[in-house]
């Protein structure tokens, strides 16, 4: 096998859906200027091209399992992988979740950094102690302050300088020249263009607790502006439920329950307010993605999502219905200065914090690159 001479980085990731295809673009992107070309290796989902151009990397693999297929001890997997090693001149790894951390540990020597997108990854002992084994080649990143201290927790007597946040970030101006203005993205949505709006978008599921959000909506309506509405974009096993506390509520008219829009994004500019009332969001991109259009933001107070919105939005108490609906009522009394000072407030926040520049930045910082890197022939 001729084994390539390109120093190289191998970014290694369970799969593209959702978030994660913008993610691999975010850590290759580390890597711009730089003598190290980038091989982004996914673990599950079928070959495309669109996947391939989107990563922004030197080569793109995609090694087609199910996720059935990486149940148990990933045999296969483990033989590709190594296969791919071998070939090419890999001098560390980063790996997008448990599944490649562990993969990328037993079928390489490489050093490996894994990112870490969700808490409780290492609740289990099992995990804890292969984490431990391999602690010499392993350092841990987590993408949000949230998650580092969970991994912390979780792995007691790690030095703090191996488990660090580098938080998740945006191409701020690629996604501004994707998103719909207001009138534009109101008329695609089928939402009135004169109407006083919050926005919700992820899945109908109870870890993301659109129930407070309707019934804080519910209790705030008498203080909020005429004809004000409340549009959830997203699809789940919690569809007829919500469909049917709104019902109840007595605001079915006065909510649009829009189902799974693709590229959500491109829509956030159709809101006035941005509310998220998840119980325990380990990041949370679309706060980036609503700071990016400009829209203020409400938000529980749980999880990263403060270290996003604190400072330039409203938080309010997990599950606190009555602290969500005096925050509604809050944002829908700003004045046009106060709404120009709020998106002054989050355009600084996301260039200084959540910007490709300033995540970089602190990237090149982290004692566990500087631990791993070395120059090409230095």
């Amino acid at each position: 096998m001729t084994r390539s001479a390109e120093p190289r980085v191998l970014q290694f990731c369970h799969g593209y859906d959702g978030p994660f295809l913008d993610c691999a673009r975010q850590y290759a992107r580390l890597f711009e200027g730089t003598p190290y070309k980038v091989t982004t290796v996914f673990l599950t989902g079928a070959p495309d091209p669109e996947v391939a151009l989107a990563c922004a990397c030197d080569e793109v693999l995609f090694l087609e399992y199910s996720s059935a297929q990486v149940r148990g001890l990933k045999f296969a997997a483990i033989r590709d992988l190594r296969e791919i090693a071998r070939s090419r001149d890999f001098r560390f790894c980063i790996a997008h979740r448990f599944k490649p951390v562990y993969i990328a540990l037993l079928a390489t020597g490489l050093p490996v950094i894994g990112v870490h997108h969700a808490f409780d990854d290492y609740r289990r002992r099992t995990r804890q102690w292969f984490a431990r084994f391999f602690s010499r080649r392993l350092s841990l990143l987590g993408v949000s302050d949230a998650v580092r201290d969970d991994l912390r927790k979780r792995l007691p007597g790690w030095s703090g300088e191996r488990i660090e946040t580098l938080y998740n970030r945006i191409d701020i101006a690629r996604l501004r020249a994707e998103q719909l203005e207001r009138r534009v993205a109101r008329r695609q949505l089928g939402l009135p263009e004169d109407a006083w709006i919050v926005g919700n978008v992820g899945r109908l599921h109870p870890d993301k607790d659109q129930a407070s959000l309707l019934s804080g909506f519910a209790a705030a309506l008498p203080g909020l502006p005429d004809n004000s509405l409340l549009a959830i974009l997203g699809s789940g096993r919690l569809d007829e439920t919500l469909k049917d506390q709104a019902r109840e509520l007595g605001i079915a008219k006065q909510v649009y329950f829009l189902g799974q829009v693709p590229q959500a994004r491109r829509f956030f500019k159709a809101f006035d307010v941005f509310a998220l009332s998840s119980d325990h969001e380990p990041f949370g991109m679309v706060l980036l993605e609503a700071m990016a259009a400009g829209t203020p933001l409400l938000a529980s107070a749980c999880g990263g999502a403060r270290e996003v919105v604190e400072g330039v939005g409203i938080l309010f108490p997990q599950g606190d219905e009555a602290a969500l609906a005096q925050g509604l009522v809050h944002l829908g009394q700003l004045d046009e200065r106060q709404r120009r000072a709020c998106v002054a407030a989050m355009d600084s926040r996301l260039l200084e914090r959540f910007s490709d520049h300033a995540v970089s930045q602190a990237f090149w910082r982290l004692p566990m690159v500087a631990r791993w890197w070395v120059e090409p022939n230095a």
